[in-house]
């Protein structure tokens, strides 16, 4: 038909609506297509009707519409483990390894809602809950005032999403790639790379004002002026992400539109699910996902004693690799298809979202608790952060990429994961007075 419209089912109702295709009800390309080819192809034939049934087509595309469905059935044995007294370190690896598709789906469900709410608020959705899952563990972490575990969680996705989700991508892209150049937009990059040297100043500040007081010096006053510090610095970090977010989804929106998107693939990124549907599963999931962040947090150090692996590793090591699954499958996908520009807004973007986001908003929560939770990581662990912001500033310096920019990344990633596995996580100060 030469009709700017199509026709699609209303999976809420059983009728067939008037869909116009415009490229302003779009919402950020990235964000969008950060993980769909994980995602099953719906079957397009006319979807059946009644309520039931309709539940039934549902929940087939909520808990079947991904590859990564095959690790769905540990949600289930992790919550009868937990209710029947199992070993807790198979607690712990059911329920990480639950939290993987979980993540992926809550990604997928923010997607279908944002089709209905408009640009605007749809990628103001995909801004907020890119990391819904990090957040949920981050707050059972403060729940239990396991302080450090909290920090290296989100430490460790930082450092997952710039050293080894972008570098194993740049690798694999660059291997498939050999005989043509892999460029992309530098501006993306350098926006992306200013805002985490922001959140990089927010860290080191608290810590060089820490370790310029000589420590028989140190009294509660000077301790609560760090804590102090660091509230201020996050809500300033905030306002930061507030005004990125101005600038990504209101007066620059063209710095963040991947360039050479097919429109065969745009179109099979259409709203498969109506929005209370979507609603209903997503409130479902960050309830499931929030019972598996508990068990995870509950369990972490049986299973670090059982496993004879420190604490400080399975946090920033083995949490954000399973966490960032999805995101680290996608964007290695479209690294392979030559789509460096998504690939950078999946990984660059979910580095920002945690850094400048995620972070303050541990601390704010933490600040209404009355939790003196600060935004000093330690030395080691900042000097991590970085070195992998620079070192990843300077592989998105030139914007073209080839596979060793991608050895470079994954080599530094394993050398930090090599120098934690080593390390012993302190005592943690918050809980030693309970």
């Amino acid at each position: 038909m030469a009709s700017m419209q199509e026709q699609n089912w209303d999976l809420e109702s059983g009728d067939c609506i008037q869909k116009e295709t415009s490229s302003s009800s779009q919402t950020p390309s990235s964000s969008i297509l950060s993980s769909s080819f994980l995602r099953r192809r719906p079957n397009q034939e006319r979807p059946p009707v009644g309520m039931f049934k309709q539940f039934l087509n549902n929940l087939r595309l909520v808990f079947l519409g991904t590859k990564l469905c095959v690790l769905i059935p540990a949600i289930p044995l992790a919550i009868l483990g937990q209710c029947y007294g199992f070993m807790t370190r198979w607690i712990f690896a059911l329920s990480l390894l639950g939290l993987a598709p979980l993540a992926e789906r809550m990604s997928f469900l923010t997607e279908q809602i944002a089709y209905f709410t408009g640009p605007t608020v749809g990628g103001l959705l995909n801004a907020t809950c890119g990391n819904a899952t990090e957040l949920i563990l981050a707050l059972f972490a403060l729940r239990e005032r396991k302080i450090l575990v909290l920090k290296y969680s989100l430490l460790g996705s930082v450092l997952s999403n710039l050293l080894l989700v972008l570098g194993s991508s740049l690798f694999l892209g660059g291997l498939a790639n050999l005989k043509m150049e892999q460029t992309f937009d530098r501006k993306q990059a350098d926006v992306n790379s200013l805002l985490l040297l922001l959140g990089l100043l927010c860290h080191v500040l608290p810590l060089i004002f820490g370790n310029s007081i000589e420590p028989q010096l140190l009294d509660d006053m000077d301790q609560n002026s760090v804590v102090w510090l660091s509230r201020t610095s996050g809500i300033l970090m905030l306002v930061a992400y507030g005004a990125y977010l101005f600038f990504q989804l209101r007066t620059h929106r063209q710095f963040f539109e991947a360039e050479g998107e097919d429109e065969d693939e745009l179109s099979e990124n259409e709203a498969v699910i109506g929005f209370w549907s979507a609603f209903i599963w997503l409130v479902a999931m960050t309830i499931i996902v929030a019972i598996l962040s508990e068990y995870v947090v509950g369990t972490i150090e049986a299973a670090s004693d059982s496993w004879k692996i420190s604490v400080s590793f399975i946090s920033l090591i083995l949490l954000p690799i399973v966490g960032n699954a999805a995101e680290h499958a996608g964007s290695v996908i479209f690294a392979l298809k030559n789509k460096l520009d998504i690939t950078l807004g999946v990984a660059l973007g979910s580095a920002t979202q945690i850094s400048m986001f995620v972070v303050p908003v541990s601390v704010i929560v933490a600040w209404t608790m009355g939790i003196p939770m600060d935004l000093d990581f330690g030395l080691l662990e900042t000097s991590c952060l970085g070195f992998s912001i620079i070192l990843t500033a300077f592989t998105l310096q030139d914007g073209n990429s080839h596979y060793i920019k991608g050895v470079v990344l994954c080599l530094s990633y394993a050398v930090i994961a090599a120098c934690f596995f080593f390390h012993k996580m302190p005592a943690d100060p918050t809980k030693a007075g309970m």
